[in-house]
Parts: C-alpha cells; sequence; structure tokens
C-alpha cells in the first residue's frame, strides 16, 4: 500500500516527497530586504472566469508582500468592488480608479488610501466603473489610460497588484497593457481550465500590438482540494499542459477566506498560522524568488 502523509487541513498526500503540482516539495528563502523602494512592478490578477481567487489573491499576496518590506499598492479594477470590500477602504464617498480613469486633472494620490494592513495601499472601484468602457471607447489610446495613471504613481511603490474584472473586455486589455506581469487564479474545476487558453492568446495579443515586455508570471492553482479526484486530475492536466508557467505554490479550499472576507481582513492577519495565510507567504517568496517582483 501506497505510503500516505497528512497535509495541512488534514489533506492526504501519496507521496511524501512531492507537492500537489508533482514537483518536489520546497519552501522558497525569506526575500531580502530593499535599500530603496520604486519603481513598482506592475502584476495583473486576471482570469476571464469569475469565482477563481483573483480578489482573494490580490488582497493576501499583497499582505504576504507588505510583511516582507515591499510597498504595495492594490487597484481595483472590478465595478463589483470586492477588493475595496475586502479591505475594508470606503468606495462610495470617495475618489476611485473611475475618476481617474475620465480625468487627467485628477491627481491619483489623492485616491489612494491606507489600508489596516502596514505597506499595503489601494485604490479603489465601485459600480460607477461598469460606465467606464463605454466612456473610453472614443478616447484616443484608449487601451493606454490605466498605463497613465499607474506611471504616475508607481516610483512610490515595489509592487503594483491589479484585481481584474472577469472579463476580456476593454477594462482588461488597459490592465494587460499597463502590466509588466499577468498571474492567472486558476480554480481547480474543469470549466476553469477551458477559458485559460483563450486568456494567454488574448495576452499574446497584447504582447503583439500594445505591450510587447509583458511576461506570464505563472499560473496559480486555488481552491484545490486534494481529497476530490476532479481537483488533482485538473492540476495534473494543467501542469502538463503548461509545464513551469504553473506556481508550485497552491491555494487550498478553506473556509478561513469567507470567515477573513467578512471581517475585511487579509487570511496572513486573521489566522497568522493557518495553512492558507502560509500559502500566501510562499507564493510571496516564490513570486520574489522567480524574479517576479523585487
Amino acid at each position: 500500500m501506497e505510503q500516505t502523509q497528512e497535509l495541512a487541513d488534514g489533506v492526504p498526500s501519496l507521496d511524501p516527497e512531492l507537492g500537489p503540482t508533482g514537483r518536489p516539495l520546497r519552501e522558497f528563502p525569506d526575500p531580502a530586504p530593499l535599500g530603496a523602494h520604486g519603481p513598482a512592478r506592475i502584476i495583473a490578477l486576471c482570469n476571464q472566469k469569475g469565482g477563481v481567487g483573483k480578489t482573494t489573491t490580490t488582497i493576501n499576496l499583497g499582505a504576504a508582500l507588505a510583511e516582507y518590506g515591499r510597498r504595495v499598492l492594490a487597484v481595483d479594477f472590478d465595478p463589483q468592488g470586492a477588493l475595496s470590500a475586502g479591505l475594508g477602504v470606503r468606495s462610495h464617498d470617495a475618489l476611485t480608479i473611475y475618476d481617474l480613469l475620465l480625468s487627467r486633472t485628477v491627481d491619483p494620490k489623492d485616491a489612494i488610501q491606507r489600508t489596516a494592513t502596514p505597506g499595503l495601499d489601494v485604490i479603489p472601484a465601485n459600480i460607477d466603473l461598469s460606465a467606464a468602457e463605454v466612456h473610453l471607447v472614443t478616447e484616443v489610446a484608449r487601451e493606454q489610460i490605466l498605463a497613465g495613471v499607474l506611471r504616475k504613481v508607481s516610483h512610490d511603490y515595489d509592487v503594483v497588484l491589479i484585481d481584474c474584472q472577469p472579463s476580456l473586455g476593454l477594462l482588461t486589455v488597459n490592465a494587460l497593457t499597463a502590466a509588466h506581469g499577468v498571474v492567472i487564479p486558476l480554480e481547480c474545476e474543469y470549466f476553469a481550465l477551458r477559458g485559460v487558453a483563450l486568456l494567454i492568446e488574448t495576452i499574446d495579443k497584447v504582447r503583439d500590438r500594445l505591450n510587447p515586455a509583458i511576461t506570464l508570471d505563472g499560473i496559480l492553482a486555488t481552491m484545490y482540494d486534494a481529497r476530490t479526484l476532479h481537483s488533482r486530475e485538473v492540476l495534473e492536466r494543467v501542469v502538463d499542459a503548461f509545464g513551469e508557467d504553473v506556481l508550485e505554490t497552491v491555494i487550498t479550499r478553506t473556509v478561513k477566506f469567507p470567515d477573513a472576507t467578512v471581517a475585511a481582513t487579509p487570511i496572513t492577519e486573521f489566522a497568522p498560522e493557518h495553512q492558507a495565510a502560509r500559502a500566501y507567504r510562499q507564493l510571496a517568496r516564490e513570486l520574489v524568488f522567480r524574479g517576479s517582483v523585487a
């Protein structure tokens, strides 16, 4: 009989030497302190399917990077405003990313709000952002407006994380045009897997036509449950299809995430010793190790 090992949350692994992606388990080293801050590397968290963990990843990756001494700006680029709510910041009576997209006279610094997490700031969004695509469609260089906004504040931060809406419309193209890299959160579920090829095709088009420097920083498996054959099969297919583009860190499914969301607190602070918090710290270390973050 094959040996089993109990991982965090009681999830069994058939091979004690291998992680969920089939690679040897390893701990990435803690990032070295930075001697100076900025200019920021901009990372878009993008997937046209909703409910795959984009906002959860933006919040908790940002908080983990801030723990390691990075100055992080999270940009809520979804009209649902889930990132803003998840970080406990005002979005309905404050300047938002919508105001910055439509007016070149508004200083982006006036829209930035501090969060309760030291080192993590946010530009909020609300339902007004849903009208942005209609207003921007007639603008000259409409795909590059967000890049112009972030250029004005990027020197104050080490990392900018853009939480994209679940679509491949003009707002997402703006995010991809502004970004240096893309992280694709991917739920370990068959229908989520189907759309990845289309998203990567969109990234390739943006690289060819708008942003030659953009890179795929990695595909992040989320909502993984090793107790189900379906999750294991989906993750195996992702690794087979995308190889080293799949990040070694895997985010497992846990009820702690909705609990932290209700508390408007990153999981790294809500339950700092929980496996989910450790996973997002591991993700932060992996991105630094891979050179995606300074």
